[in-house]
């Protein structure tokens, strides 16, 4: 079986030297020496002022919003995962769903103006399979209408736009550590920010709301990541960047063998930008081709290879929003999310298992 993603590890005896410490310190979360050593190593690795680590991205994404005091509607993307979407309206803010680009995938820039209102009060774009936004745009947009910029930044680790770390833009960034992710945490997220009172109102947030052992002063909840998840990652760090090459070697090869296929789109290389080779998205034209997506997911399937409709459906379609909320129409967004297909992709498939899946495909196609 080769499934669409494989996590990262490190070899067994490495993790189990670094949790060994637990056993002396009993010290399993609370900012224990793991986790601080992480947040350092990490800040280091992705050139950024400040960050907060989290039990998982999700929770990172709400305790941005929270802790930013936003209310009223936030514009952002349908083709994403569900929960981007989902953090907005669980910290009782509007979704207004703004169309993506057909290259890239990422927030039309050209359709965002049309959708503020007095009531808009930020915009949260996606980085999506790894492909950054036009971070330089929103940030205009913003400007020119005094709205707060949050990203989701879930694909988008250790990515660096014109030589600097990508969570360096808008008020905040929200990275996922989760299993499926480039680098993982087993679970796990972080925020990295630039506002230290933001960074005060996060941690404060993610504990209870609690300022010292005789005060709390936040409504708060408990998204604290434990020394488990921070021991993870301190060990994968010291691997990330041979993984990211390992992945670039599968993506090559994916791109050797399917790129000019009449019908077959893949994702675009961006200038600019190192990348971290996270997904290889590939689009089939039904028009042009004569058969759907979902025809190859399921050749891939019979022959125990697992590729992901990833992002169907858009989150714009799911019931709940429409019976509460104005849906706006997307229609690129639509037609991307009918033709995507994301193919396996981690740092351990063989070049042989990619020649196969291409085969499959090719054959397919011919």
């Amino acid at each position: 079986m080769i499934n669409v993603t494989r996590s990262s590890m490190p070899e067994f005896e490495e993790y189990t030297e670094e949790i060994k410490k637990l056993w002396d310190t009993k010290w399993l979360t609370n900012r224990g020496a793991i986790h601080r050593e992480l947040e350092e190593k990490l800040k280091n690795y992705l050139g950024v002022e400040n960050i907060s680590l989290f039990t998982n991205g999700h929770l990172a994404l709400e305790t941005i919003l929270d802790g930013l005091d936003l209310k009223g509607e936030v514009i952002t993307t349908p083709f994403t995962f569900a929960s981007t979407t989902q953090a907005i309206v669980r910290c009782g803010l509007t979704p207004v769903f703004c169309d993506i680009n057909e290259d890239d995938f990422t927030i039309d820039i050209n359709k965002i103006e049309s959708l503020i209102t007095d009531k808009t009060c930020a915009i949260l774009p996606v980085h999506v399979y790894g492909n950054i936004c036009n971070i330089e745009e929103i940030q205009k947009i913003a400007d020119k209408y005094g709205l707060k910029v949050v990203y989701d930044a879930a694909h988008a680790f250790g990515i660096k736009y014109r030589g600097k770390g990508i969570g360096n833009f808008g008020e905040a960034s929200m990275f996922s550590f989760h299993a499926t992710k480039v680098f993982n945490t087993i679970e796990g997220g972080a925020v990295c920010y630039h506002d230290k009172n933001l960074g005060i109102k996060m941690e404060r947030l993610k504990n209870f709301g609690i300022v010292d052992e005789d005060h709390i002063d936040e409504i708060g909840g408990n998204a604290k990541m434990n020394e488990f998840q921070a021991a993870m990652g301190v060990c994968n760090l010291r691997h990330v960047d041979n993984e990211i090459e390992k992945r670039k070697h599968v993506v090559q090869r994916y791109r050797e063998r399917l790129e000019n296929q009449k019908g077959i789109k893949l994702s675009p290389v961006q200038a600019d930008v190192i990348p971290n080779y996270s997904y290889f998205p590939v689009l089939f034209d039904e028009e042009v081709l004569g058969y759907t997506r979902d025809n190859i997911r399921d050749a891939l399937k019979e022959q125990g290879i697992n590729a992901r409709k990833y992002f169907y459906p858009l989150t714009n379609e799911i019931p709940n929003y429409s019976e509460h909320f104005k849906i706006q129409d997307t229609p690129i967004a639509y037609k991307i999310s009918r033709q995507v297909l994301t193919l396996p992709l981690y740092a351990d498939l063989s070049l042989k298992d990619v020649d196969r899946i291409c085969d499959i495909i090719l054959s397919y196609h011919n």
